[in-house]
């Protein structure tokens, strides 16, 4: 991808979390680029590091979470830099600026994230008014019933004076949408956006997200743990586990080549409506790694059925097996180890 097209490029990004107990690695040097127009998946399981990626990005880590590390450019300035010679990031102001009207993000919970005590009208209103001075409250409300028509919301002209107590799940989901993309943004960061919801609902908040996305050309990073949306939505996929990107490729490559024991253990464990029925799903045994203590080698190398000694003492190093498609495994140069290091755990 050439530098005039990339929009979004994240270089070893580190976020940890300092407890008493230690320091908890949460993101640990991952890089990707999104470019215009782009969706980009980040699949994988509870704890993996998905949310706290994006809150590094977005600006909103809470204490006692920092970014220890790395480089994030998004539409070819420099807004988080963190390395040995310093540390550089945005002013509170200005990074309130690009939050909203050039980068928005939908968070996981509606309920939770929309003021019960305003309007969803009023809301809208004011997430439009603060990035835009010149336009007048008649208009930001216009905006803002064209809004939730685009969304799919019926009767937006009445639904406008209502609290989100009075909406049901979906509807509060499609408000948060209408907020997120009523400044128009470049960059939506979706985090699992469809999680609380059923299955209905959950297609059709999908099929809204690919019209507007078609129709505005927005770039979207969507967060999920559900295969079936990103294959849904996505252009490319990134598998994080315990804070690394495990394997990276398009959607295409995830799906129909994958490389690393546990993108293949996510596939196994995900029933396919292209089955004839009979397979079994295959859960990935035991249990997510302990980043208080994580291990020496590969940290998925605790639950690989294809573990080898060198797995349990060195970090793998990404391994390109396509254009655009790379994994980190020792596996892929299993013919260039020894064997002591390719002797299986146990042996």
């Amino acid at each position: 991808m050439e530098e005039k097209d990339i929009l979004l490029e994240v270089e070893n990004l580190r976020t940890s979390f300092f407890t008493p107990a230690g320091e908890v690695k949460a993101v640990d040097d991952i890089s990707y680029t999104l470019g215009y127009n782009e969706v980009m998946g980040i699949v994988g399981e509870s704890g993996s590091g998905k949310s706290v990626e994006a809150y590094s990005i977005m600006g909103l880590l809470q204490s006692p979470g920092r970014v220890t590390g790395g480089r994030v450019t998004f539409m070819g300035d420099t807004i988080l830099d963190v390395d040995e010679g310093g540390r550089f990031e945005l002013s509170r102001e200005d990074m309130r600026q690009l939050r909203g009207s050039k980068i928005s993000m939908i968070f996981q919970n509606p309920m939770t994230c929309l003021n019960p005590v305003y309007t969803i009208g009023n809301q809208l209103i004011e997430a439009l008014r603060c990035h835009d001075k010149s336009i007048s409250k008649d208009a930001a409300k216009a905006r803002a019933i064209d809004m939730l028509e685009q969304v799919g919301i019926n009767n937006a002209a009445k639904r406008i004076d209502q609290y989100p107590h009075e909406l049901s799940g979906g509807m509060r989901q499609r408000v948060m949408i209408a907020m997120a993309l009523i400044t128009e943004p470049y960059l939506l960061i979706a985090d699992e956006p469809t999680t609380a919801l059923d299955v209905t609902i959950q297609a059709q908040i999908i099929e809204l997200m690919k019209s507007l996305q078609e129709k505005n050309g927005t770039s979207i990073i969507f967060i999920t743990h559900n295969l079936g949306v990103v294959a849904e939505i996505c252009d490319k996929v990134s598998v994080m586990y315990a804070g690394k990107i495990v394997e990276q490729g398009t959607v295409r490559d995830i799906f129909y080549n994958p490389q690393h024991p546990y993108t293949k253990g996510l596939m196994q464990s995900t029933p396919r409506l292209d089955g004839d029925g009979t397979e079994r799903l295959v859960p990935i045994e035991g249990t997510p790694v302990d980043l208080l203590n994580p291990p020496k080698g590969c940290n998925f190398a605790p639950r690989c059925r294809e573990c080898m000694k060198i797995c349990l003492r060195t970090k793998p190093v990404y391994t390109t097996i396509s254009e655009g498609h790379i994994s980190a495994c020792w596996l892929h140069t299993r013919d260039t180890l020894s064997k002591e290091e390719v002797a299986s755990d146990g042996q």
